[in-house]
């Protein structure tokens, strides 16, 4: 896995988020990501090999160990951290969408033409929607692998000891012992704390955006009925200046509705 590859594609999602969505990716890349490449993978390194048994019944160390570790914790945080970055990416593919479009918009109009977005990474409309989608899957995502962690070890913690009672091909209650039990815990314990710390992050960054996005709207209400929009009669509306020649020499300007869409900056939600 080139952890480097995915740091660089999720640091172009610090232009779009807020101040609480860019130290939640600090908190990712510098207590986890690092963590565990750096840590993390030399302590659990020896899980299985380490794992001994007071048995000499060939396979029953290794039923044993599957047994109580279906799925190496190493394993389970290195999905965990590619699961729970990839709804980053939603925001990035929406944002290159906005931006393909917008370059289409100018090659068919021209430059004089009014822009469709006026900052194709500000957070308005579809946008604002891919933003909060991605950290409502993000939150589910850290909550569910810490639920699966809770079922699978014992409630977060590992014992020094574990009781292989009756397994085949294992005779009767076989004792095994983890290697680095205390090490282990230690680092588990901290991922636990730094996923707690994410969510809390996301929690955090869902009010905000939801208190800023309501606030918006009251302001705007506001506005509407200290100043009420012009009668259509008198709108002016906002056109392409894409001008054909009448049979006179004037020029007259072009009210196709496709220009009439195209100039409306403010009403696409995407």
């Amino acid at each position: 896995m080139d952890w480097k590859t995915l740091q660089a594609l999720l640091s172009g999602v610090n232009k779009y988020s807020t101040a609480f969505g860019r130290i939640w990716l600090s908190v990712v890349f510098v207590f986890r990501v690092l963590v565990y490449v750096v840590a993390a993978e030399r302590v659990w390194g020896d899980e299985q090999k380490d794992f001994d048994c007071n048995t000499k019944q060939p396979g029953c160390t290794n039923v044993c160990y599957d047994h109580f570790f279906p799925i190496s914790n190493i394993r389970l945080w290195a999905l965990q951290l590619i699961f729970v970055t990839c709804p980053s990416l939603l925001v990035i593919m929406h944002v290159a969408y906005r931006e393909d479009r917008e370059r289409k918009h100018r090659e068919k109009h021209g430059e004089a033409c009014p822009r469709l977005y006026s900052n194709t990474g500000k957070k308005h409309g579809g946008l604002w929607w891919t933003y909060l989608l991605s950290l409502f899957f993000k939150l589910i995502i850290e909550i569910v692998f810490l639920y699966i962690l809770n079922r699978l070890w014992y409630g977060f913690d590992l014992p020094r000891l574990v009781q292989c009672a009756y397994v085949a091909p294992c005779p009767n209650i076989v004792d095994c012992y983890i290697a680095r039990p205390s090490e282990k815990k230690v680092f588990t314990y901290f991922m636990v704390g730094a996923s707690a710390v994410c969510i809390v992050l996301t929690v955090c960054e869902i009010a905000y955006l939801v208190f800023k996005r309501v606030v918006r709207c009251a302001q705007k209400g506001e506005k509407r009925k200290a100043y009420p929009a012009p009668s259509a009669s008198r709108a002016s509306t906002c056109r392409c200046p894409h001008r054909l020649l009448g049979p006179e020499g004037d020029q007259a300007a072009t009210k196709s509705p496709e220009g009439l869409r195209a100039s409306a900056p403010n009403l696409t939600l995407i």
